[in-house]
């Protein structure tokens, strides 16, 4: 069974890959080794804004961290052509706009490492880290970026 299929089978329809809102390319390849900028959770067509332990809930900042995972699938898509190429998801980075006192941030960043194994299997099994931070840009919940292994075109 393809990538493509398992997206269709658990009903998942990728966003269309989001243009840089700077100076850096979505994807860079290297040695074959996708390394995927930060991708900010849009949800609905909206940017998921504000601050974890403030405005912005567990349950809705785990969606935003599934939301950055769909849109590093999508700019991989848009790079590689195909899904079938990633060979193993080698490591992600949470970025967690957090109050002070807001300690859950590998719950958080769940919502992406789950994605992840959910599509690939035992290839989406990943290295991790979840950061709490102050400020993300655009005022966004959640970034995560991403280092994929990928097989050759």
């Amino acid at each position: 069974m393809s990538i493509e299929d398992t997206l269709a089978a658990r009903g998942i329809v990728l966003p269309k890959a989001a243009a840089p809102v700077a100076s850096y390319r979505p994807v860079m390849i290297h040695c074959g080794i996708a390394y995927v900028s930060g991708q900010l959770p849009f949800v609905n067509d909206q940017l998921v804004t504000g601050t974890l332990g403030n405005d912005v809930g567990l349950d809705q900042g785990v969606e935003a961290a599934r939301a950055c995972g769909l849109m590093i699938l999508a700019q991989l898509k848009e790079t590689l052509g195909s899904l079938d190429r990633v060979e193993q998801v080698l490591k992600l980075g949470g970025f967690v706009a957090s109050d002070p006192h807001f300690t859950d941030q590998p719950k958080v960043v769940n919502g992406a490492s789950d994605l992840m194994a959910d599509i690939f299997g035992e290839a989406g099994q990943h290295a991790r880290s979840a950061v709490g931070v102050p400020a993300l840009p655009l005022g966004a919940a959640v970034e995560v970026d991403a280092i994929v292994a990928v097989k050759p075109a």
